[in-house]
């Protein structure tokens, strides 16, 4: 764990307080940064229809393919608690779903590299660092589709 700050996290903290989480009262935010210091983010938004909802990752993700590529991502900050107040809250460190593993690793293949994770705490006080290739061991990628016609 550490717990200096990082400007990135901070981002992730703020996207998440503009996420739509009527349901489970759960936000998170996340934030992208690409090799150039460009930062595109993004937040979860729930729908009645439970599938439908979408990750923060998904939508940070989509927002930086627009705002400069997949393969220009350099690292990715996630953070998530109690959006319900001025400022995200909780104390559990926040890691990306398998759905957005598999979403992440699909950009780092894109981008030719093993994209750094940080993730956060809704306090913003934990932080851990992984990479995808440790959060997603083995994943399916590219390659694995080599043997299809």
């Amino acid at each position: 764990m550490n717990s200096i700050p990082d400007p990135l996290v901070e981002r992730a903290r703020a996207a998440a307080l503009g996420a739509y989480a009527p349901y489970s009262r759960f936000s998170v935010g996340c934030a992208i940064e690409s090799t150039d210091g460009e930062i595109a983010v993004g937040a979860n938004m729930e729908n009645a229809c439970y599938r439908l909802g979408v990750c923060a990752e998904l939508a940070a993700l989509t927002a930086a393919q627009q705002a400069f590529g997949l393969a220009r991502i350099a690292r990715i900050a996630v953070a998530g608690g109690d959006g319900s107040g001025e400022s995200l809250a909780g104390n559990a460190v926040v890691t990306p779903c398998g759905g957005c593993r598999q979403a992440i690793l699909e950009a780092a293949h894109v981008a030719g590299r093993d994209l750094e994770i940080v993730s956060a705490n809704g306090a913003g006080t934990e932080l851990e660092t992984r990479r995808i290739s440790e959060l997603i061991p083995q994943g399916f990628g590219p390659a694995n589709l080599s043997d299809a016609a």
